[in-house]
């Protein structure tokens, strides 16, 4: 299918765009992961400290933030690929992946984090926290890894709209 070099460029402009913001979004998981996840989850109750209190991380409104400009960016790349059957597909499947893994987030580390700022806040003390955060900081790596795994799928698919433009 010939396609116009307004729409293949288009196309390129939106892949690229929610690829770069993938990637920026990676490097921040790959940070909370290697920095500040190891230093709350280090010895729990006490190393919930850094997650309460007046002056504790709060990176809930960042990761809002971030995977908002990221799934709009991710949906207009879909939107300006859809022509192009092979990217739509591999496009349509990251984004599932990116989605079901989104939903992971939001029903196992979301309120488990938020437990552990309420614990770090005053509220009563649970008796399996070392056993929680170490389960949380471990399944987290391999959430990250998805996630990192997905964006590098975009990168095909970026390169093959660049060799459109070529044809």
């Amino acid at each position: 299918m010939e396609y116009g070099a307004n729409y293949i460029v288009r196309a390129e402009t939106w892949l690229f765009i929610t690829t770069l913001v993938y990637f920026l979004m990676n490097g921040a998981q790959i940070f909370e992961t290697a920095v500040i996840v190891p230093k709350w989850t280090a010895s729990p109750p006490e190393s919930f400290q850094l997650l309460g209190g007046r002056y504790g991380l709060n990176l809930k409104t960042f990761w809002i933030v971030v995977h908002t400009i990221h799934e709009i960016t991710f949906v207009v790349a879909l939107i300006f690929c859809w022509k192009i059957m092979p990217i739509r597909n591999w496009l349509l499947l990251l984004f599932f992946l990116h989605m079901a893994v989104r939903a992971w987030t939001l029903m196992y580390f979301a309120p488990n984090i938020m437990t552990f700022q309420d614990v770090a806040n005053g509220a009563a003390s649970e008796t399996d926290l070392l056993d929680r955060a170490n389960l949380w900081r471990t399944l987290n790596y391999i959430r990250v890894s998805i996630f990192i795994l997905i964006s590098c799928g975009l990168i095909p698919l970026y390169i093959s709209i660049i060799n459109m433009k070529t044809r």
